[in-house]
Order: structure tokens, then sequence, then C-alpha cells
């Protein structure tokens, strides 16, 4: 199905025709705001009447403007209420304010990927919200109110296999035959250091390999990242450990290492993972985030505990020893995100949720980690 041009809009949206506000109150790119990019055109494509509200969103997201947000105080043209699906504190706190000091016809959602008990303050506020989503079976583990597993997708378009080019190594002028790939902000709970640590004791193995790191480095990360760069330059490994900072595009990069390391020491949800394995990347991956719930441990990729260098380190061997084996697991990994974890089947699976509210269902229980996610 093509997706609308939203980006090339030029009529702005009618307030009267919006059923669902998906707040972003954050300007700085994150996880969130990646999903509210990905997620929201997708929704409107399936014929949800949502968009966005807040700072830092490119074109392509449908959205209203701040001079918008008092026609929420009445309700949308064809429903009783509007649904305000809030993914942070702050999102469900201006929630329950225009709700209930401005009166606004609304009832909130509130979509959890945290992998611990929620502060007390979060909690109360999640006893506020009117249906409450959860991302993993691990992360509906640490609520304490009935809510629904909706897992994360992936925009198929957007990450896609590689081209016979792209694949080729020797397209980049980097050294070796093969890349691996470790994508993200470069500091301690991304396990960057983990990452290093395991390239320098195996590269020096398997001289066909080159690692890579892509990603932020913010100034409060950059003495951690200084050192990681002091280790690789002592092991005399700085041709083959580059740091490649945060480029404008990273997906070709995705497509273009055959090996994609996920070792975040904990995370909320994780969309690495899954956008490798759309690229038909092997995965390599901590069980942090939902990682354990994405990668089918020994077809799509391998997950060891999170913060445990030395598994870490086994598992990359693994794959450098046998490059045919990350092909293998490449192509099931693509088959796999295909069939459980397309972005339009989160669409769907939020408009069910919306759906129930609408018509007055109450939540259901939490789906468990046994049974297969909505």
């Amino acid at each position: 199905m093509q997706r609308p041009a939203w980006g090339a809009m030029t009529e702005p949206l009618d307030i009267r025709d919006v059923e669902v506000v998906a707040p972003n109150f954050k300007r700085r790119l994150s996880g969130v705001t990646s999903v509210i990019i990905q997620l929201i055109p997708e929704q409107r494509a399936a014929g949800m009447p949502i968009a966005a509200l807040g700072p830092g969103l490119p074109p392509s997201v449908p959205k209203i403007g701040l001079k918008q947000i008092f026609g929420l105080l009445k309700p949308p043209r064809n429903r009783r209420f509007r649904i305000w699906h809030a993914r942070r504190n702050t999102e469900m706190l201006g929630g329950l304010f225009l709700k209930h000091v401005l009166r606004a016809p609304l009832k909130l959602v509130f979509t959890s990927a945290a992998q611990r008990r929620h502060t007390r303050y979060t909690r109360w506020l999640i006893r506020q919200m009117d249906g409450v989503v959860s991302t993993s079976s691990r992360s509906a583990s640490f609520l304490e109110v009935p809510c629904t597993v909706v897992p994360h997708g992936i925009d198929l378009e957007a990450f896609h296999p590689p081209s016979d080019d792209e694949r080729d190594w020797s397209q980049t002028g980097l050294p070796g035959r093969r890349g691996i790939g470790c994508f993200g902000r470069v500091r301690h709970q991304k396990g960057t250091d983990l990452y290093v640590q395991a390239l320098i004791e195996l590269l020096p193995r398997y001289p066909d390999w080159t690692g890579l790191v892509f990603g932020r480095v913010t100034v409060e990360n950059r003495g951690f990242c200084e050192a990681l760069q002091e280790k690789i330059d002592a092991a005399g490994l700085h041709e083959r450990i580059l740091f490649m900072g945060e480029v404008p595009d990273v997906k070709p990069w995705l497509r273009r290492v055959s090996l994609c390391v996920a070792p975040s020491r904990n995370e909320g949800f994780g969309l690495t993972p899954l956008e490798a394995m759309a690229s038909e990347t092997a995965v390599a991956a901590s069980d942090a985030g939902a990682y354990r719930d994405i990668i089918e441990e020994g077809k799509t990729g391998f997950v060891v505990p999170a913060g445990d260098g030395t598994a870490l380190t086994r598992i990359i061997e693994i794959y450098l020893a046998d490059p045919d084996l990350a092909a293998e697991h490449a192509k099931s990994g693509l088959s796999r995100v295909h069939e459980q974890f397309a972005l339009r089947r989160e669409a769907e699976a939020l408009a069910t949720v919306y759906e129930g509210i609408w018509a007055g269902a109450p939540a259901r229980p939490a789906t468990r980690s046994s049974e297969r996610p909505v």
C-alpha cells in the first residue's frame, strides 16, 4: 500500500476530524520520538484519524499545532471523546490536566516500555489512565494494572534487504571483507564498552571483519568514548574498530554490515534488532528491552545475559567464524520481521485498543509471555 505523502500536505488538519492525539513532549530525538515518527503516518494510512502534538517532528508526521489545542475542549466530529495516547510521564500529566482541569472530552492511554518497577509517581499516573499498553511481555510484568501487549513494529519500506552493491563491503572503502555494527548512543547503558572489548579480543583472529560504532557522543559521555578509543589504539586496531559518529542516515549501514550487535545493559523496547533483521542482517544481542521477544534464539540470532561481556564475545565469535551462519540467520530474521513485527500490525493492534475504549470495553489482562502478542 502506497502511503500518502503527508509531508506534502498543504492544508492543515481540521481538529474536528482528529480522534486520537499522540503527544510528543520532547524536542530531541529519542526512541519514543522515533516510534511516533514511524507509526503515526502508518496509522493515518490505515484510516485512523490520528495526529501528533509537540516539537521536533518532521513534516512527514501529521500533527496539530499549539493554536489548535483549544479545539481539544470539544469532542471530535464523529466521536463522543478523543483518545490522548501518551508515552511519557509529562504527556500523561498533560492529558490529566486537559481532562480534569480544562474538562476536555478525553480518554487517556499510556504505553509503557519500562523494564523495571515504576516510581510511585509514575504508578499513580498510570492508575489514572483509561487504557494501558505494554510493548513486551517483560514490560507488562512490571505493571500493576491490566494492559494489552502490543510490540513495536518496523517500517518495511524504509528498512529492507540490501542490493548486491550495498552488501559488497569493498564499496565502503573500509578494511576487511565484512562489517559488524553497533548502533545507538555511545554510553555505558548501551554496552558500547562490552562491544568494543569483544572486538579487541576477536578481531586479531578474524582479519576479514571490521567493527563500526554508530551513534552520538554527548558531552557527558565524551570521556567514556575517549577511554574506549585509548583501548583500541593500545591494541593496534584503530583502523579496524571505528567510531562513525551520528550519520545522516543509518539505514544503508544496517544493510552493509553482516552482523548487528545490540549489547545494551538496559533498554526500553529497543528497535535496533528489528531494524537490522528487516535489513537482512544477523543479530547478536543482550537480554535487554524486548530483544528476547524479538529474536528467535539460534534461528534469527543469539541472546545473552545483559552486561555479560564474556557471553557477548562468545556469540559474536560464532558469526565471525561462520559467515554462512550469519547469512542464514539474516534470512530467517527477515522472514520473522515480516510475519510478526510489521508496522502495520502495531497500527492494527492499537486501533483495536482504541475501539475498545470508544466502545466502553474493559481493559483486557496482559498477554502472558507464553501467548502470542497482539
